[in-house]
C-alpha cells in the first residue's frame, strides 16, 4: 500500500513574515492527516519553516536545487546546503521551470540523483502543453520526460513523481480523473520497463494541476494517483480539506 503525498507547492509567494503566518494557520489544520505532507515555500522562508515544522505531521520542500555542491553559481542553492537546514524534499524539474529557466531532462536527471545522493526526497515533475496533448503527443512527452529523467538512479521507491499537465497548471482547468489516471499509468508503465515492475508498483504518482477541495476525493480514488502537487491552494487554510482527503 502506497502511502499519499499531498505537498503544497507555494511557488514565488510569501515573505518570511507571511510564510511563518501561514505556517502558524496551517500546521494544526493538517495534523492528524494520514497522508505525507509536504510545504515548499520560497528559499527565504525554509529555515524558518522547518523549524516551526519540527514536531509535527509536515516535512518542508524546496522548490529547486542545483546539483553541484558550491562554485560560481550565482544565485544557486546547492542540496547540501537544504540538507544543512533540515530540509527533506526538494521540486525537480517543475514546468514553471523548464519553461522560464531552461530546466532540461538532464539537469532534472543531475538533480534527482543528487538529491537521493544527500538523503533529500525528489519530487519529479513531468507533464506535456496543450498543444502536446491535442496533437496526440502527451504520452511520448510523458514517457521521454522520465525516461531521461530517471535514468541511472539506484533506487527509484525513494522517488516521488509529479504528473502535471502544464495546461492545468493555474489555469482552473484540470484533467478528468480518468485522463490524470491514465497519465499517471503512463509514468508507472515506464517505471516498470526502467526498474521492474515491483518497484513501479512502490513509486507514489502525484496529480498536480488546479487541485481543490472539490476535486481531490475523486483524483485520490483513481489507482494510479498517490498523491497532489497542489499550487494556489496551498496557500488558503481549505489546503487541510485536500490533506485530508
Amino acid at each position: 500500500m502506497r502511502k499519499p503525498i499531498i505537498a503544497g507547492n507555494w511557488k514565488m509567494n510569501n515573505d518570511l513574515f507571511e510564510t511563518e503566518k501561514l505556517m502558524n494557520t496551517l500546521l494544526p489544520l493538517v495534523a492528524g492527516a494520514t497522508a505525507e505532507v509536504v510545504f515548499c515555500p520560497t528559499y527565504i522562508g525554509l529555515q524558518k519553516a522547518v523549524e516551526m515544522a519540527k514536531d509535527s505531521n509536515v516535512g518542508i520542500g524546496a522548490q529547486n536545487m542545483h546539483f553541484e555542491k558550491s562554485g560560481a553559481f550565482t544565485g544557486e542553492i546547492s542540496g547540501e546546503m537544504l540538507k544543512a537546514i533540515g530540509v527533506q524534499y526538494v521540486l525537480i524539474g517543475h514546468s514553471e521551470r523548464r519553461e522560464y529557466f531552461n530546466e532540461t531532462d538532464e539537469t532534472v536527471n543531475k538533480k534527482a540523483v543528487k538529491a537521493l545522493a544527500l538523503g533529500i526526497t525528489p519530487i519529479v515533475c513531468c507533464g506535456e502543453t496543450l498543444a502536446e496533448r491535442e496533437a496526440g503527443k502527451a504520452e511520448a512527452k510523458v514517457v521521454g520526460q522520465m525516461e531521461a529523467g530517471l535514468k541511472g538512479i539506484a533506487d527509484i521507491t525513494k522517488v516521488v513523481i509529479a504528473y502535471e499537465p502544464i495546461w492545468a497548471i493555474g489555469t482552473g482547468k484540470t484533467a478528468s480523473k480518468e485522463e490524470a489516471n491514465e497519465a499517471c499509468g503512463w509514468v508507472r508503465q515506464t517505471i516498470a520497463k526502467m526498474f521492474g515492475e515491483d518497484a513501479a508498483q512502490k513509486v507514489r504518482i502525484q496529480y498536480g494541476g488546479s487541485v481543490n477541495p472539490e476535486n481531490i476525493k475523486d483524483l485520490m480514488a483513481m489507482d494510479n494517483i498517490d498523491g497532489a502537487l497542489v499550487g494556489g491552494a496551498s496557500l488558503k487554510p481549505t489546503f487541510s480539506e485536500i490533506a485530508k482527503f
